[in-house]
């Protein structure tokens, strides 16, 4: 009898173990259960994502330029600067002399116009934007085998007028003075004349020479040769003559010591699309300038 009472007790002893070992584990298992009053939703909508940014929309179009032969070269090298970052934009770049360039973009024929001599004051009067890109100067070049290195003002405007014929009235030999002019409608030609205050009284058989570069090999291969050249394409093929005195270089252009000097300007009309607008800004851009400084070019900062 003791014995059944004492297995009865132990039995006992094991189940209330075992009852408070259930009850434990229930208690840490909803310690771990999140209150679904209380828990967080999990669903797609709740989860914050990062917000995606556009993409830049990038330049597509077709720019052309029309105009100054003496900006041809320099605007080509900026197409070229300009259309490696911006692939989509093609950008034609044309000669035809600074009043094709004007024409240009005052009748739209042209998105932009380039000049290498200020506006007329007709010109002017027709709404175009004026973009300065650079400066130039203009070499009065001769022969490198001709013995003179200096002309005054004065000088110079008698030889373009015809009023001194041979080199040796000027210290030179005793040879007839050619003069090689440019084409009508050139703005080195206007610039030059303008300047000098010489428009329509050159020499009447100077010889005429179509483009910067024509001029450059009738000098070269002449040596009673003269003409004038923008100072930017100037090479060893031809001598530039001082003026007063003074060479002409880019620090006396800056100075404003060589009185032969001009603007080289993009002409827009309007409003501008956008690939035209992101051409000009480039050009103005101390990148943009540094193009210009490196194409021998002043720039226009």
């Amino acid at each position: 009898m003791r014995k059944s009472a004492s297995f009865k007790f132990i039995a006992l002893i094991f189940t209330l173990i075992f009852a408070v070992s259930m009850l434990s584990a229930c208690g840490a298992s909803n310690e771990n259960t999140p209150d679904p009053t209380t828990a967080e939703p999990t669903t797609a909508e709740s989860t914050p994502s990062a917000s995606t940014p556009e993409p830049e929309a990038k330049l597509e179009g077709t720019i052309t330029i029309v105009g100054s032969t003496s900006v041809q070269p320099l605007a080509e090298a900026l197409a070229d600067e300009f259309g490696t970052a911006n692939p989509g934009v093609k950008i034609d770049v044309q000669g035809g002399g600074s009043t094709t360039g004007v024409k240009a973009a005052n009748d739209g024929t042209g998105d932009i116009g380039n000049s290498s001599r200020d506006l007329k004051d007709e010109e002017k009067a027709w709404g175009l934007t004026e973009h300065v890109i650079a400066l130039d100067g203009i070499a009065v070049a001769v022969n490198p085998s001709n013995a003179v290195q200096d002309l005054t003002k004065d000088q110079l405007i008698k030889i373009f007028t015809g009023e001194i014929v041979n080199w040796k009235e000027v210290g030179g030999a005793d040879k007839e003075i050619l003069i090689v002019s440019r084409e009508a409608g050139s703005g080195t030609r206007g610039a030059f004349e303008e300047i000098l205050k010489i428009e329509d009284k050159v020499k009447s058989d100077a010889l005429v020479a179509e483009g910067t570069g024509a001029v450059m090999a009738n000098v070269a291969s002449k040596d009673n040769a003269i003409g004038y050249i923008s100072l930017g394409s100037m090479d060893k093929t031809v001598k530039g003559l001082k003026i007063d005195g003074v060479e002409p270089t880019v620090e006396n252009i800056k100075a404003k010591t060589y009185i032969i000097a001009r603007p080289f300007l993009m002409l827009t009309k309007g409003d501008l699309k956008p690939e035209v607008k992101a051409f000009i800004d480039f050009i103005m851009s101390d990148k943009g300038q540094e193009t210009v400084v490196s194409q021998k070019f002043i720039s226009s900062k």
